[in-house]
This record gives structure tokens, C-alpha cells and sequence, in this order.
């Protein structure tokens, strides 16, 4: 396959993956099994063209039972300062943890 054809393939797949998971986050609130199964297929499709799903949809599903979160619902989330500052989210629904770093700002002036 050509560079641009893999350029165009790859378009079209992160097209389809936003696409999954706007309807997952459309579908949640009467169909939860349906918006997992739009997780499941978009995963799928990223991992068969080896394209990374987009950081904005990445922290949105649980990589072990593959249920798509919502906070307050199915998802708690916690901040921890010590010994490094982190998010955690913690799946209501099988228990996985993911722990996301994160910096604090610190304001530096120069004199």
C-alpha cells in the first residue's frame, strides 16, 4: 500500500471511531450494551489499521471489560496529590483502575 493510500485509510478510520463513539455517548443512557459494543467496534477497527484511538475518546472507555463511561453512572473519579499527583478512575462496573499523571502548574517568576 502506497503512503497516500495509508494516509486516506487512515483518515477514514479515525472518521469511523469518532463517529463510534459519538453514537456510544449518544446511546448510553437507554442502551448501555449497545454503546459498549460501539466501543468494542471502534477498538477493533483502530487496532486492525493500527490507528490510535484519540486521547479525548481514550480515557472515556475501560480497557478490561470495555463499557463505555459516563461519571456519576458507571466511572468514579479521584484525584490524588501524593507521591505523584494522578487522576484515577475506577469502573463501577468491573473494578479496573487507570491512573492518568498529571503536572501541577507552578507559577515561576523571573526577577
Amino acid at each position: 500500500m502506497r503512503r497516500r493510500e495509508k494516509k486516506a485509510v487512515k483518515k477514514i478510520v479515525l472518521g469511523r471511531i469518532h463517529r463510534l463513539f459519538q453514537l456510544a455517548e449518544l446511546e448510553f443512557p437507554k442502551h448501555p450494551d449497545r454503546s459498549r459494543r460501539y466501543v468494542e467496534i471502534a477498538r477493533r477497527l483502530g487496532m486492525k489499521n493500527k490507528v490510535r484511538i484519540p486521547r479525548k475518546w481514550k480515557r472515556r472507555f475501560c480497557k478490561r471489560c470495555g463499557a463505555f463511561w459516563v461519571p456519576g453512572k458507571n466511572l468514579l473519579v479521584r484525584t490524588k496529590p501524593r507521591p505523584q499527583p494522578h487522576v484515577e478512575y475506577i469502573c463501577l462496573e468491573c473494578g479496573a483502575r487507570r491512573r492518568v499523571p498529571y503536572l501541577r502548574e507552578k507559577l515561576k517568576t523571573k526577577h
